[in-house]
Protein backbone atom coordinates (compact mmCIF):
# COMPACT_ATOMS: atom_id res chain seq x y z
CA UNK A 1 0.00 0.00 0.00
CA UNK A 2 1.01 4.02 -1.02
CA UNK A 3 1.86 6.18 1.46
CA UNK A 4 -1.26 8.43 -0.53
CA UNK A 5 -3.53 5.63 0.37
CA UNK A 6 -2.39 5.54 4.05
CA UNK A 7 -2.98 9.65 4.01
CA UNK A 8 -6.57 9.07 3.01
CA UNK A 9 -6.88 6.57 5.64
CA UNK A 10 -5.65 8.31 8.20
CA UNK A 11 -8.28 11.72 6.62
CA UNK A 12 -11.12 9.11 7.62
CA UNK A 13 -9.99 8.36 11.25
CA UNK A 14 -8.61 11.69 12.06
CA UNK A 15 -10.31 13.83 11.20
CA UNK A 16 -13.71 12.02 10.38
CA UNK A 17 -13.89 9.40 13.24
CA UNK A 18 -11.64 11.58 15.70
CA UNK A 19 -9.83 8.80 16.40
CA UNK A 20 -7.54 9.23 19.48
CA UNK A 21 -4.44 6.99 20.69
CA UNK A 22 -5.60 4.56 22.97
CA UNK A 23 -9.35 4.36 21.37
CA UNK A 24 -11.60 0.76 20.71
CA UNK A 25 -11.81 1.11 16.55
CA UNK A 26 -13.99 -1.76 15.02
CA UNK A 27 -13.73 -2.04 11.60
CA UNK A 28 -16.74 -3.91 10.31
CA UNK A 29 -15.66 -5.27 6.89
CA UNK A 30 -17.32 -6.76 3.79
CA UNK A 31 -15.22 -9.33 1.89
CA UNK A 32 -13.92 -8.81 -1.58
CA UNK A 33 -15.17 -11.70 -2.53
CA UNK A 34 -19.30 -10.36 -2.63
CA UNK A 35 -17.47 -7.56 -5.52
CA UNK A 36 -17.72 -4.40 -3.39
CA UNK A 37 -14.92 -3.64 -1.53
CA UNK A 38 -11.61 -4.26 -2.25
CA UNK A 39 -9.29 -6.18 0.04
CA UNK A 40 -6.81 -3.72 0.67
CA UNK A 41 -9.27 -1.13 1.76
CA UNK A 42 -9.12 -3.04 5.42
CA UNK A 43 -4.99 -3.24 5.11
CA UNK A 44 -4.92 0.67 4.69
CA UNK A 45 -7.29 1.09 7.25
CA UNK A 46 -5.76 -1.35 10.23
CA UNK A 47 -2.37 0.35 9.11
CA UNK A 48 -2.88 3.97 9.65
CA UNK A 49 -5.20 3.07 13.00
CA UNK A 50 -1.95 1.06 14.31
CA UNK A 51 0.31 3.71 13.48
CA UNK A 52 -2.12 6.01 14.99
CA UNK A 53 -1.60 4.19 18.61
CA UNK A 54 -5.48 2.59 18.84
CA UNK A 55 -6.70 -0.88 19.79
CA UNK A 56 -8.02 -2.28 16.53
CA UNK A 57 -10.42 -5.13 16.06
CA UNK A 58 -12.39 -6.10 12.80
CA UNK A 59 -15.16 -8.30 11.61
CA UNK A 60 -16.49 -9.90 9.11
CA UNK A 61 -20.11 -8.61 8.57
CA UNK A 62 -20.32 -10.24 5.23
CA UNK A 63 -23.55 -8.85 2.95
CA UNK A 64 -26.85 -9.23 3.19
CA UNK A 65 -28.98 -8.15 -0.01
CA UNK A 66 -32.36 -7.83 1.70
CA UNK A 67 -33.57 -7.21 5.78
CA UNK A 68 -29.89 -6.46 7.17
CA UNK A 69 -30.10 -6.73 10.71
CA UNK A 70 -28.06 -5.87 13.74
CA UNK A 71 -26.60 -9.27 14.63
CA UNK A 72 -25.58 -10.38 18.25
CA UNK A 73 -22.22 -10.74 17.32
CA UNK A 74 -21.89 -7.34 15.58
CA UNK A 75 -23.91 -5.63 18.49
CA UNK A 76 -21.29 -7.41 21.14
CA UNK A 77 -18.38 -5.90 19.13
CA UNK A 78 -20.05 -2.10 18.83
CA UNK A 79 -20.52 -1.72 23.00
CA UNK A 80 -16.83 -2.91 23.20
CA UNK A 81 -15.80 -0.30 20.98
CA UNK A 82 -15.04 3.55 20.87
CA UNK A 83 -15.94 3.77 17.33
CA UNK A 84 -17.03 1.67 14.31
CA UNK A 85 -16.05 2.12 10.77
CA UNK A 86 -17.63 0.04 8.34
CA UNK A 87 -16.38 -0.87 5.20
CA UNK A 88 -19.13 -2.98 4.31
CA UNK A 89 -23.24 -1.80 2.93
CA UNK A 90 -24.58 -2.83 5.69
CA UNK A 91 -23.77 0.88 7.21
CA UNK A 92 -25.38 2.19 4.88
CA UNK A 93 -28.22 -0.02 5.33
CA UNK A 94 -28.77 -0.03 8.89
CA UNK A 95 -30.26 2.99 10.71
CA UNK A 96 -28.17 2.71 13.78
CA UNK A 97 -32.14 3.62 15.90
CA UNK A 98 -31.04 0.39 18.28
CA UNK A 99 -27.28 1.23 18.48
CA UNK A 100 -25.62 1.44 21.99
CA UNK A 101 -25.21 5.39 22.62
CA UNK A 102 -21.88 7.72 23.16
CA UNK A 103 -20.19 5.40 20.05
CA UNK A 104 -19.11 7.24 16.69
CA UNK A 105 -20.49 5.63 13.30
CA UNK A 106 -18.55 6.23 9.82
CA UNK A 107 -19.42 4.22 6.60
CA UNK A 108 -16.60 4.70 3.65
CA UNK A 109 -17.04 5.29 0.35
CA UNK A 110 -13.65 4.92 -0.89
CA UNK A 111 -13.48 1.10 -1.55
CA UNK A 112 -10.07 0.44 -2.28
CA UNK A 113 -6.81 1.64 -1.82
CA UNK A 114 -6.80 3.82 -4.84
CA UNK A 115 -9.19 5.60 -3.91
CA UNK A 116 -8.32 6.21 -0.62
CA UNK A 117 -4.96 7.65 -2.08
CA UNK A 118 -6.85 9.63 -4.62
CA UNK A 119 -8.04 13.00 -4.22
CA UNK A 120 -11.59 12.14 -2.74
CA UNK A 121 -10.02 10.14 0.11
CA UNK A 122 -6.83 12.66 0.94
CA UNK A 123 -8.55 16.25 0.50
CA UNK A 124 -9.06 17.58 3.79
CA UNK A 125 -12.35 16.20 5.08
CA UNK A 126 -13.29 19.12 7.10
CA UNK A 127 -13.64 21.41 4.25
CA UNK A 128 -16.47 19.61 2.58
CA UNK A 129 -18.11 18.91 6.11
CA UNK A 130 -18.09 23.32 5.88
CA UNK A 131 -18.55 23.46 2.02
CA UNK A 132 -22.31 20.98 2.73
CA UNK A 133 -23.32 23.58 5.34
CA UNK A 134 -22.82 26.91 3.11
CA UNK A 135 -24.41 25.06 0.18
CA UNK A 136 -27.27 23.59 2.86
CA UNK A 137 -27.62 27.24 4.11
CA UNK A 138 -27.43 28.78 0.27
CA UNK A 139 -30.85 26.20 -0.70
CA UNK A 140 -32.50 26.33 2.61
CA UNK A 141 -32.78 30.49 1.98
CA UNK A 142 -34.23 30.38 -1.81
CA UNK A 143 -37.45 31.22 -2.89
CA UNK A 144 -36.85 29.11 -6.12
CA UNK A 145 -34.70 26.18 -7.18
CA UNK A 146 -34.43 24.46 -10.70
CA UNK A 147 -33.00 21.63 -11.88
CA UNK A 148 -32.08 21.44 -15.79
CA UNK A 149 -30.08 19.08 -17.93
CA UNK A 150 -29.09 18.86 -21.37
CA UNK A 151 -30.97 15.68 -21.90
CA UNK A 152 -33.93 17.55 -21.13
CA UNK A 153 -34.86 17.55 -16.90
CA UNK A 154 -36.84 20.68 -15.93
CA UNK A 155 -38.28 20.31 -12.34
CA UNK A 156 -38.92 23.52 -10.19
CA UNK A 157 -39.73 23.94 -6.48
CA UNK A 158 -39.10 25.30 -3.17
CA UNK A 159 -37.01 23.63 -1.27
CA UNK A 160 -38.67 23.09 2.52
CA UNK A 161 -35.51 22.20 4.75
CA UNK A 162 -36.02 22.67 8.19
CA UNK A 163 -31.78 22.85 9.12
CA UNK A 164 -32.68 22.80 12.93
CA UNK A 165 -33.25 19.43 13.13
CA UNK A 166 -30.76 16.66 11.13
CA UNK A 167 -32.31 15.61 8.04
CA UNK A 168 -29.14 13.57 7.20
CA UNK A 169 -27.99 10.13 8.31
CA UNK A 170 -27.18 9.62 11.76
CA UNK A 171 -24.00 7.73 10.87
CA UNK A 172 -21.25 9.83 8.88
CA UNK A 173 -20.15 9.27 5.90
CA UNK A 174 -16.23 9.68 4.18
CA UNK A 175 -15.74 11.65 2.17
CA UNK A 176 -18.45 14.07 2.49
CA UNK A 177 -19.89 13.50 -0.70
CA UNK A 178 -23.24 15.71 -0.71
CA UNK A 179 -25.52 18.46 1.03
CA UNK A 180 -28.49 17.52 2.97
CA UNK A 181 -31.28 16.00 1.01
CA UNK A 182 -33.52 18.49 -0.33
CA UNK A 183 -37.66 17.63 0.04
CA UNK A 184 -39.34 16.90 -2.98
CA UNK A 185 -42.80 17.48 -1.83
CA UNK A 186 -42.46 21.12 -3.59
CA UNK A 187 -41.26 19.81 -6.71
CA UNK A 188 -42.45 19.11 -10.17
CA UNK A 189 -41.39 18.94 -13.43
CA UNK A 190 -39.56 16.24 -15.76
CA UNK A 191 -36.72 14.22 -15.17
CA UNK A 192 -34.65 13.04 -18.20
CA UNK A 193 -33.70 9.45 -17.32
CA UNK A 194 -29.93 8.69 -18.51
CA UNK A 195 -30.57 5.66 -19.95
CA UNK A 196 -31.68 3.33 -17.10
CA UNK A 197 -33.60 2.68 -13.51
CA UNK A 198 -31.21 1.65 -10.21
CA UNK A 199 -31.46 0.73 -6.59
CA UNK A 200 -30.13 3.24 -4.23
CA UNK A 201 -28.38 0.72 -1.95
CA UNK A 202 -30.51 0.79 1.03
CA UNK A 203 -32.07 -2.91 -0.01
CA UNK A 204 -30.92 -5.35 -3.11
CA UNK A 205 -33.21 -6.92 -5.28
CA UNK A 206 -32.83 -8.59 -8.87
CA UNK A 207 -33.08 -7.20 -11.25
CA UNK A 208 -30.84 -4.04 -9.15
CA UNK A 209 -30.86 -2.12 -12.66
CA UNK A 210 -33.63 -1.44 -15.64
CA UNK A 211 -31.97 -0.21 -19.00
CA UNK A 212 -33.25 1.73 -21.73
CA UNK A 213 -32.56 2.00 -24.97
CA UNK A 214 -34.42 4.73 -25.62
CA UNK A 215 -34.81 8.49 -23.61
CA UNK A 216 -37.61 8.04 -20.94
CA UNK A 217 -38.53 10.57 -18.54
CA UNK A 218 -39.87 10.53 -15.28
CA UNK A 219 -42.86 13.22 -14.29
CA UNK A 220 -43.23 14.45 -10.91
CA UNK A 221 -46.09 16.50 -9.45
CA UNK A 222 -45.43 17.67 -5.84
CA UNK A 223 -43.17 14.86 -4.87
CA UNK A 224 -45.10 12.39 -6.66
CA UNK A 225 -44.24 9.75 -9.64
CA UNK A 226 -46.58 11.19 -12.00
CA UNK A 227 -45.80 8.70 -14.49
CA UNK A 228 -43.19 8.27 -17.46
CA UNK A 229 -43.41 10.37 -20.60
CA UNK A 230 -41.53 7.81 -23.80
CA UNK A 231 -41.87 5.27 -25.96
CA UNK A 232 -44.67 2.77 -24.44
CA UNK A 233 -42.80 -0.39 -24.35
CA UNK A 234 -40.21 1.62 -22.26
CA UNK A 235 -43.34 3.56 -20.29
CA UNK A 236 -44.64 -0.54 -19.43
CA UNK A 237 -41.01 -1.72 -18.45
CA UNK A 238 -40.60 1.00 -16.15
CA UNK A 239 -44.39 0.84 -14.65
CA UNK A 240 -43.88 -2.44 -13.94
CA UNK A 241 -40.33 -2.25 -12.36
CA UNK A 242 -41.90 -0.12 -9.92
CA UNK A 243 -44.80 -2.37 -9.05
CA UNK A 244 -42.31 -5.06 -8.40
CA UNK A 245 -40.02 -3.26 -5.88
CA UNK A 246 -43.13 -1.22 -4.34
CA UNK A 247 -44.86 -4.72 -3.43
CA UNK A 248 -41.42 -6.59 -2.61
CA UNK A 249 -40.81 -4.26 0.34
CA UNK A 250 -44.51 -2.93 0.74
CA UNK A 251 -43.83 0.46 0.23
CA UNK A 252 -44.92 3.86 -1.20
CA UNK A 253 -44.26 3.35 -4.98
CA UNK A 254 -44.75 6.97 -5.80
CA UNK A 255 -43.25 8.88 -3.32
CA UNK A 256 -39.90 10.97 -4.00
CA UNK A 257 -38.84 11.57 -1.05
CA UNK A 258 -36.03 13.85 -1.36
CA UNK A 259 -32.72 14.62 -4.08
CA UNK A 260 -29.25 16.08 -3.49
CA UNK A 261 -25.62 16.51 -5.82
CA UNK A 262 -22.73 15.70 -6.01
CA UNK A 263 -20.19 18.46 -4.28
CA UNK A 264 -16.56 16.45 -4.28
CA UNK A 265 -14.71 16.90 -7.37
CA UNK A 266 -11.93 14.35 -6.44
CA UNK A 267 -15.05 11.62 -6.69
CA UNK A 268 -13.93 9.80 -9.44
CA UNK A 269 -15.65 5.63 -11.02
CA UNK A 270 -13.21 5.36 -13.43
CA UNK A 271 -14.37 1.83 -14.46
CA UNK A 272 -17.69 1.64 -16.99
CA UNK A 273 -21.20 1.75 -14.94
CA UNK A 274 -22.22 -1.65 -16.74
CA UNK A 275 -19.22 -3.59 -14.55
CA UNK A 276 -21.62 -2.65 -11.79
CA UNK A 277 -24.65 -0.70 -10.73
CA UNK A 278 -24.52 -1.78 -7.34
CA UNK A 279 -20.62 -0.27 -7.03
CA UNK A 280 -21.69 2.76 -8.91
CA UNK A 281 -24.91 3.79 -7.34
CA UNK A 282 -22.60 3.71 -3.84
CA UNK A 283 -19.88 5.80 -5.08
CA UNK A 284 -20.39 7.71 -7.99
CA UNK A 285 -23.02 10.14 -6.45
CA UNK A 286 -20.37 12.25 -4.69
CA UNK A 287 -19.14 13.68 -7.39
CA UNK A 288 -20.59 16.80 -8.64
CA UNK A 289 -21.39 15.52 -12.21
CA UNK A 290 -24.75 13.57 -10.99
CA UNK A 291 -27.27 14.38 -9.17
CA UNK A 292 -30.21 12.07 -7.84
CA UNK A 293 -33.68 12.02 -6.63
CA UNK A 294 -34.64 9.38 -3.95
CA UNK A 295 -37.81 7.69 -5.54
CA UNK A 296 -40.34 4.18 -4.58
CA UNK A 297 -40.19 4.70 -0.53
CA UNK A 298 -41.65 7.57 1.41
CA UNK A 299 -38.01 7.54 3.21
CA UNK A 300 -34.22 8.37 2.25
CA UNK A 301 -33.08 6.66 0.06
CA UNK A 302 -35.98 5.14 -1.40
CA UNK A 303 -35.28 2.22 -3.46
CA UNK A 304 -35.36 3.54 -6.82
CA UNK A 305 -32.97 6.28 -7.70
CA UNK A 306 -33.47 8.86 -10.71
CA UNK A 307 -29.87 9.96 -12.28
CA UNK A 308 -29.28 13.66 -13.31
CA UNK A 309 -26.30 13.84 -15.40
CA UNK A 310 -24.18 17.35 -15.63
CA UNK A 311 -27.33 18.92 -13.99
CA UNK A 312 -27.11 22.88 -13.91
CA UNK A 313 -28.73 23.87 -10.85
CA UNK A 314 -30.23 27.09 -9.75
CA UNK A 315 -31.01 29.11 -7.03
CA UNK A 316 -33.16 32.09 -7.67
CA UNK A 317 -31.71 32.00 -10.73
CA UNK A 318 -28.34 32.12 -10.04
CA UNK A 319 -26.30 28.19 -11.57
CA UNK A 320 -24.80 27.14 -8.59
CA UNK A 321 -24.24 23.96 -10.49
CA UNK A 322 -23.63 24.75 -14.28
CA UNK A 323 -23.58 21.67 -16.71
CA UNK A 324 -22.00 19.30 -13.59
CA UNK A 325 -19.73 21.74 -12.61
CA UNK A 326 -20.18 23.19 -8.70
CA UNK A 327 -19.33 26.98 -9.13
CA UNK A 328 -18.21 27.81 -5.61
CA UNK A 329 -17.73 31.85 -6.99
CA UNK A 330 -21.36 31.24 -7.05
CA UNK A 331 -21.80 29.86 -3.21
CA UNK A 332 -21.28 32.84 -0.15
CA UNK A 333 -18.82 31.78 2.05
CA UNK A 334 -17.17 29.45 -0.21
CA UNK A 335 -14.67 31.71 -1.83
CA UNK A 336 -13.46 32.17 1.46
CA UNK A 337 -13.25 29.10 2.42
CA UNK A 338 -11.18 27.79 -0.82
CA UNK A 339 -8.81 30.87 -0.69
CA UNK A 340 -7.82 28.61 2.91
CA UNK A 341 -7.64 25.66 1.28
CA UNK A 342 -5.31 26.12 -1.47
CA UNK A 343 -4.78 21.84 -2.49
CA UNK A 344 -8.57 22.05 -2.42
CA UNK A 345 -8.60 25.13 -4.82
CA UNK A 346 -6.44 22.86 -7.48
CA UNK A 347 -9.12 20.02 -7.11
CA UNK A 348 -11.96 22.71 -8.00
CA UNK A 349 -10.47 23.72 -11.07
CA UNK A 350 -9.63 20.35 -12.71
CA UNK A 351 -12.19 18.07 -11.27
CA UNK A 352 -12.61 14.08 -12.07
CA UNK A 353 -15.17 13.94 -14.83
CA UNK A 354 -14.98 10.26 -14.92
CA UNK A 355 -18.32 8.84 -13.35
CA UNK A 356 -18.55 5.32 -15.69
CA UNK A 357 -20.71 7.04 -17.93
CA UNK A 358 -19.24 8.26 -21.50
Amino acid sequence: MTTDAIAGARNLLVDCAQVKPGDRLLIAFEPPSFGYYEADALECLVAAARELGTQVSTLDVGFVPEAPELTDELLDAVRAADVVVFLARLGDQLRFSDMPPGKTFVVSFALGGGMFASPFGRADYGFFVKLKKLIDARLAASDSVRITCARGTDVVGRPDIDLAVDGDTTVRRFPMPVFTPVPAHSFSGRVALPGFLTGTGSMYYDPFTLEFPEPLFAILENGRLAGFDGPAAEVRRANAHYDFVAERFGIDRDCVHSWHAGIHPGCAFPWPIRDSYERWSGAAFGNPRVLHFHTCGAYPPGEICWNVIDPTLSADGTALWEDGVLRLDRVPGAPDLLASHPEIAALFANPSRAIGID
